[in-house]
């Protein structure tokens, strides 16, 4: 079992805090002790989260006063963004959030990227497998822009805190998570859901694409002992689910349900990416977003698993949830929200 410190009288602020991530993460951290504040779009004074735009931090810079450690999570999470405007989110807002963070005298900051960045290494498998054949991603992999604004900015972004870091700025950590899951999520579950109960649910590479699925709670948990941890300071730390499977069987979960017999619908990748660029087409014409297109294609004809041994090494983090539980719980929470019928 993972054991985290108490973190009494530490004071934390959390980017993104009504996301997905950072909603558990606040919860987290407030459980362990911590002073838990945050900034979103949205203000939620319960939860202790202020309005705010992060390339605007004098708007909220009181609320960085005495922080010891900022996690920066917001970013715009999408595969079809404009590239000015990924640019000027994920890159120049993790800047500004940093800056604000160094001249508050926060000690830490965090940033939240994703293993998207070695999107190059999953897709061009026989180019890399002149590299390190058959070898698990894990940090020491080169990365390469490959065309797609949410990966590029954010292989941009860890530039941004690794220099910062090198500089002597703030001492600064990257996390790469895997495929998150769990209640709330909505690239990995509120949307594929959506799309197998219209029947426009579809998976490139017959299937077999490896999906490194990690819960939502094990992710936080590695998250807060990275941040927690001096040694982590200058690292990048991924985080995924212990065993890949492939995206036939964590999709398969939604079939099973919504009550659908038989396994998800499948094609060739080619052939995926032509299906999904033309609904993204379509979308388009009508004004309409989608996360249908090659980027969410090529998302899911990965080949490689991820490599977890540095965050056991110099965590002594371990993913704790299964899929099978981890499903469970994420199934509970649907039937609650009414977004599946009473089992």
């Amino acid at each position: 079992m993972n054991t985290l410190p108490a973190l009494n009288g530490t004071r934390v602020l959390i980017t993104g805090a009504n996301g997905f991530v950072g909603r558990a993460l606040m919860a987290r951290y407030a459980a362990l002790g911590a002073e838990a504040r945050g900034v979103d779009l949205h203000a939620d004074p319960a939860r202790a989260v202020v309005a705010g735009d992060i390339n605007h931090p004098e708007g909220w810079r009181d609320h960085l006063a005495d922080c010891d450690v900022v996690v920066h999570t917001a970013a715009v999470v999408t595969n079809n963004v404009d590239p000015a405007e990924a640019w000027h989110i994920n890159v120049v807002g993790t800047r500004r959030v940093l800056d604000a963070a160094a001249a508050a005298g926060a000690s830490r900051f965090v940033y939240i990227s994703t293993m998207g960045v070695a999107r190059f290494a999953q897709i061009q498998t026989d180019a890399v497998e002149r590299y390190l054949p058959g070898e698990p991603l894990d940090e020491r992999w080169p990365l390469m822009p490959v065309g797609n604004p949410y990966t590029d900015t954010k292989i941009a972004a860890e530039h941004v805190a690794l220099a910062a870091h090198a500089t002597g700025r703030i001492a600064c950590t990257v996390i790469r998570p895997a495929d998150i899951y769990g209640p709330g999520c909505r690239p990995w579950v509120l949307e594929p859901l959506a799309a197998v109960r219209n029947g426009k649910f579809l998976l490139p590479a017959h299937g077999t694409g490896l999906f490194t699925a990690i819960y939502v709670d094990d992710l936080v948990d590695g998250i807060v002992a990275a941040g927690s941890n001096p040694a982590a300071a200058g690292h990048i730390i991924h985080l995924g689910g212990e065993q890949p499977i492939t995206t036939a069987e964590y999709f398969g979960h939604f079939y099973r349900m919504l009550g659908k017999e038989g396994p998800p619908r499948s094609f060739s990748t080619r052939t995926a990416v032509a299906l999904a660029e033309l609904a993204r087409l379509g979308f388009r014409v009508r004004r309409r977003h989608t996360e249908l297109g090659r980027g969410v294609m090529e998302m899911l004809s990965k080949t490689r698993p991820v490599s977890n041994v540095k965050a056991h090494e110099l965590l002594g983090w371990w993913p704790e949830v299964d899929l099978a539980e981890g499903m469970r719980r994420t199934e509970e929470w649907l039937r609650a929200e009414g977004l599946l019928a009473p089992a």
